[in-house]
């Protein structure tokens, strides 16, 4: 069952999971994760398992960007049923580094939701860019 309330408080998870990285927020980013999250980021490794591993991670990109970021989303889709949920969207992230360079692109993201006690939080992460099979180059250019 897909209900308003469920789709209400996923919006709310997001928009607060945004505000989060807007902030560079360490803590609060990682709270909205399940300690058993999966994730598949777009950059670094190939997975991290759990949220002490995403946590390492998260360190890792906010420390790039020292300086201001971008984090704007674009064309969510969420569905809910149950205890269990699903949303994707763009997401074009952008940040500054401490000699003043901004780089960023547009990402294909997609997520898992579980609702643990009554609270959604976010059980898998995929974030993906494009590329080119033939030269093998990301397509980090594209833009909705």
């Amino acid at each position: 069952m897909n209900t308003a309330t469920d789709q209400a408080q996923l919006r709310s998870l997001l928009d607060s999971w945004v505000k989060a990285n807007l902030a560079k927020d360490l803590e609060g980013i990682i709270a909205h994760y399940t300690a058993d999250v999966l994730a598949f980021d777009a950059i670094l490794q190939l997975q991290f398992k759990g949220r002490e591993a995403y946590q390492a991670h998260w360190q890792k990109c906010l420390e790039m960007c020292a300086g201001p970021s971008t984090f704007e989303v674009r064309e969510l889709q969420l569905e809910t049923s149950g205890e269990l949920g699903f949303g994707h969207f763009l997401a074009h992230c952008a940040g500054t580094d401490a000699e003043g360079k901004t780089q960023g692109c547009w990402l294909r993201v997609s997520q898992g939701y579980r609702k643990q006690q009554g609270a959604w939080l976010i059980a898998h992460e995929h974030f993906s860019v494009p590329f080119d099979p033939q030269s093998g180059t990301a397509l980090f250019g594209l833009e909705p």
